[in-house]
């Protein structure tokens, strides 16, 4: 083989796992700097300046408008406090910390990131909204089936992930430093 294939070969080889990796990178959340507690991911710095080329690709690919860090911060979860996927066949429970904000939303949403829809027409809970116990405290039961309290609904054939967005939050700013005891878990109830 003549060194010009040689090369040809090459630099098409390395052309197509270059752009393989950055198509994974993509699809697979705002690029780096993400930050992890529990079963929740964000990037904080994807709606910044300083937002690196991998989260702008995924801005300019989806259209989605991210929090700026003044804004608020919006935390994904994709598994249950477990590690693992969330699954419309199974229920889910919300509860336990979450971190101060002015004012925040649980939503389910589909995997690209759109509201998922669901038969019910509800598609979140804000915290102006939710029914709380004696003690402040609060939970919601994310499920298929109507439950009674707090309750948000999926299809039953339809994979989703849950977004928390915290808005006026002081953990903008510091949020490479949140911890799976600042924010709620995500527990399975039960499965069918």
């Amino acid at each position: 083989m003549s060194i010009l294939v040689k090369t040809v070969v090459a630099t098409l080889a390395g052309t197509a796992l270059g752009l393989f990796a950055t198509a994974q990178s993509v699809e697979r959340g705002f690029g780096f700097d993400a930050v992890q507690a529990g079963p929740w991911t964000t990037w904080p710095k994807a709606g910044s300046n300083d937002a690196d080329p991998y989260a702008r690709a995924v801005i300019s690919r989806t259209g989605q408008i991210p929090l700026g860090s003044a804004e608020g911060l919006s935390l994904i979860a994709r598994t249950d406090s477990a590690g693992r996927p969330l699954s419309p066949a199974c229920d889910y429970v919300i509860s336990g910390a979450i971190p101060t904000a002015r004012f925040w939303t649980v939503t389910v949403t589909s995997p690209e990131g759109h509201i998922a829809d669901n038969a019910s027409g509800r598609y979140g809970f804000t915290s102006s909204e939710i029914v709380r116990d004696w003690q402040g405290g609060s939970s919601i039961v994310v499920s298929r089936a109507a439950r009674p309290g707090n309750w948000l609904p999926v299809a039953p054939d339809r994979a989703f992930f849950l977004v928390l967005r915290l808005y006026d939050t002081p953990n903008s700013a510091t949020a490479s430093t949140l911890d799976a005891s600042e924010v709620p878990a995500v527990v399975a109830e039960r499965c069918a």
